[in-house]
């Protein structure tokens, strides 16, 4: 069995934590998620998947569960929802935006870390 860096278990914890805040502000206050894809032309109603994915997915990051597959689906939501952010008027928008590029780079290096132990 290979022993986890301390390093590695610790940045997973982060990172899982940020999916995990997101689900629990889903949860109980969906509102402004589902303004967000109201204003894409998207259903409301996709609030409570994109909640279930972000628990899910956070509690197999933060478990170190399948991380490699968990990883590239994190960060390929994280590009995927930045759409959402793009609001060039809006600098809070916009770090947010940054924010999910960002955060889906660490997602890659974490995938391509856990593809090689």
């Amino acid at each position: 069995m290979i022993k986890t860096p301390w390093t590695l278990r610790i940045g997973r914890a982060l990172i899982a934590v940020l999916f995990l805040a997101g689900a629990v502000q889903k949860a109980v206050a969906p509102e402004q998620g589902m303004a967000l894809l109201g204003n894409l032309g998207l259903p409301g109603a996709l609030i409570w998947p994109a909640l279930v994915f972000n628990a899910v997915a956070g509690l197999a990051l933060l478990l170190g569960w399948a991380t490699r597959w968990v990883a590239l689906a994190l960060a390929a939501y994280c590009m995927v929802t930045s759409i959402f952010h793009f609001q060039p008027e809006d600098g809070w928008q916009m770090s947010i935006f940054v924010k999910n590029w960002a955060v889906a780079g660490g997602l890659l290096v974490l995938s391509d870390y856990a593809r090689r132990v």
